[in-house]
């Protein structure tokens, strides 16, 4: 007979440890939603749409805009309508392949996601601001290993 696994001693609190995570970032996303909504009369979906525009001046393909943000093609087409009518973003179609379309902000667009931006990363200032230089620089550490999958 074979000796079961022994359990990992550390199990129940990295479990502990992602629900309090989860419940951390949930609350900020709420948080940063309701601001959002009561400060801009905008949503989350639509920040986040703009800032993946943003970062990719050039424009990108509806297909690549999905991937980043991690959502469906529809989800993304559908935030992306309202901004166009908006006239925040802009679809064009890339030439020699008139079934990709590629989405850019505006100027009024860059404008508009500059100033919501700036007040966006306040607020955030605002919910962490009870961590300090050295919570931020263990944090990002531990969360970089986690995203990589590292032990120590």
């Amino acid at each position: 007979m074979t000796a079961a696994p022994r359990p990992d001693p550390l199990s129940k609190r990295r479990l502990k440890a992602w629900i309090r995570l989860l419940g951390v970032t949930r609350q900020a996303e709420n948080q940063l939603r309701e601001f959002l909504r009561v400060t801009h009369d905008t949503t989350l979906p639509r920040f986040d749409v703009m800032a993946a525009l943003w970062r990719r001046r050039e424009g990108i393909s509806m297909t690549d805009l999905s991937r980043m943000l991690l959502v469906s093609n529809g989800n993304a087409t559908a935030v992306v309508d309202r901004l166009e009518k908006d006239g925040l973003v802009r679809r064009t179609p890339k030439p020699g392949d008139r079934r990709t379309i590629h989405v850019a902000l505006t100027d009024e667009g860059l404008r508009q996601f500059d100033r919501i931006a700036a007040e966006h990363e306040t607020e955030v200032n605002r919910i962490f601001a009870n961590l300090t230089d050295a919570d931020l620089d263990a944090l990002t550490d531990i969360l970089r290993r986690a995203r990589q999958g590292e032990t120590k």
